[in-house]
């Protein structure tokens, strides 16, 4: 991670010096729960050497992990290599921190559970890198149920350059602020939803990917707060739109070579058994595709946590939207350039189009990781999940013998969290207590939901 005017920092670097280099006066020392939510405290420069030491206090029952009223605090000791001097607010220093209690690591602390997949991968050579495409919402503040734009009404939106320009200057600020904290923006663009907006940025190493995502969503927020918006990135808040997904691209690298490029590893032989007639068309290697037989075979398992919202499932699970398509997939399958599949493959890579932006930014690429590692190990055949790349699986019926092995995406919350459990492999993938804690507390978050009268039902059923 780049700190404004200096190379990226040892995780151990003396914070005070830099912020007295920097002209730094409060840091917010941070960190991601299971939920995704960003946790902070704000700390003076002057303590920041002794926060390294002891580390920021957090009651944890106070946050989404799986801990009661009784537990000693959680601490939040800086990961000196994320800092990031604010580009908006120089002043402050933005610094994310690793997770204990007691001085042991928390078991279901995201960004933990990360690292120690990247470990496994690392422990074989590997190392798993990322880019996300994160969707959002620029809402009205005053009416946070309308979109802020009330000229930006077309049935296609998509790349409409006038609603582009009416927030330009807010996309303009957050992408100077990102690319100020050395991201490498390469595009903003109108996505297919009125209000909805997409900024790119360069791929790295996954934790590095991760990191910047969670900084990225705290700048969009803030400097949306700043233009007198909102920024969402709930999965669908409007039924008739096309939601907003954070689809991930993959690679896995090895020596500094790209092991799913053609050339850097075998390439497909068509008359193996696990890989049907065409997929060496499509320019991922062996290795590739095996790693990608992974991830395919294990997405209604680990949906719950790519899609870990009630309303993820509006849009992998909704109506067709105003503009002719969600956009979203609703079964396991991959091919090549058609955005009609859960997984399309690109020369070199292949994105997982699945998850939402609830996504929490650590889990998705830890669970990515390990299933595709799992997938190098048991060698899982990829025929049932191919398509050709000309057909389109959102006009596939349901009833068509075309995708009948074809394994449907879990319809639901519930649906979901019944099959992470029902693997036994997602233990050994993520660790014990963190599909625990998901488990306890999604479980309570779908009871929750399930108590609630929504208008519809009462619109639909009070006359029964």
């Amino acid at each position: 991670m780049a700190t404004a005017g200096t190379a990226k920092l040892a995780p151990d670097a003396d914070l005070y010096e830099v912020a007295q280099k920097l002209g730094i006066e409060f840091f917010i020392v941070c960190f991601v729960d299971v939920f995704g939510v960003l946790r902070s405290k704000m700390v003076p420069a002057e303590a920041i050497n002794f926060i390294q030491k002891e580390g920021a206090g957090f009651a944890p029952m106070a946050t989404w992990h799986d801990y009661g009223p009784e537990c000693a605090d959680m601490t939040a000791i800086p990961d000196a290599s994320t800092l990031i001097q604010v580009p908006f607010q120089k002043d402050l220093g933005f610094v994310i921190g690793d997770l204990y209690i007691e001085g042991q690591k928390v078991q279901d602390s995201p960004r933990w559970v990360l690292k120690d997949v990247i470990a496994k991968a690392a422990a074989e050579g590997y190392e798993f890198k990322t880019g996300v495409e994160p969707e959002f919402f620029l809402l009205s503040e005053a009416d946070i149920l309308a979109i802020s734009d009330t000229k930006d009404t077309e049935r296609k939106p998509c790349y409409e350059t006038q609603a582009l320009m009416r927030r330009y200057a807010v996309l303009k600020e957050i992408m100077n602020a990102l690319n100020a904290a050395g991201f490498g923006i390469y595009q903003c663009d109108h996505e297919d939803a009125n209000g909805q907006f997409e900024i790119n940025w360069h791929y790295s190493d996954c934790l590095t990917t991760a990191d910047r995502y969670v900084f990225f969503k705290f700048v969009a927020k803030t400097l949306a707060e700043k233009h007198g918006f909102k920024a969402t990135f709930m999965p669908r808040p409007f039924a008739e739109l096309t939601g907003s997904g954070c689809h991930c691209h993959c690679s896995l690298w090895k020596e500094g070579q790209n092991v799913f490029a053609q050339g850097n590893a075998d390439s497909v032989p068509v008359d193996e058994e696990e890989f049907p007639a065409g997929v060496e068309k499509l320019g991922l290697s062996v290795l590739g595709c095996r790693f990608m037989g992974g991830v395919l075979t294990k997405a209604p398992a680990y949906c719950a946590m790519t899609n870990p919202t009630v309303n993820s499932y509006k849009r992998l699970a909704g109506a067709i939207t105003s503009s002719g398509s969600t956009w979203a997939p609703n079964r396991v399958s991959f091919s090549g350039n058609n955005r009609t599949n859960m997984v399309r493959v690109l020369p070199e890579r292949f994105e997982v189009r699945l998850a939402d932006g609830a996504v929490n930014p650590y889990l998705m690429p830890a669970i990515l990781l390990a299933a595709g590692l799992w997938g190098l190990k048991t060698l899982p055949s990829t025929k049932p999940f191919y398509f050709d790349p000309k057909v389109n699986m959102f006009l596939i019926p349901d009833d068509s013998p075309l995708i009948a092995s074809v394994p449907r995406l879990p319809a639901n919350l519930l649906d979901a969290l019944r099959s992470l459990e029902a693997d036994p492999d997602m233990k050994d993938f993520l660790g014990e207590k963190m599909i625990a804690s998901f488990l306890r507390l999604k479980k309570a978050e779908w009871k929750e939901y399930m108590a609630h009268l929504s208008s519809w039902e009462l619109r639909n059923t009070l006359d029964c």
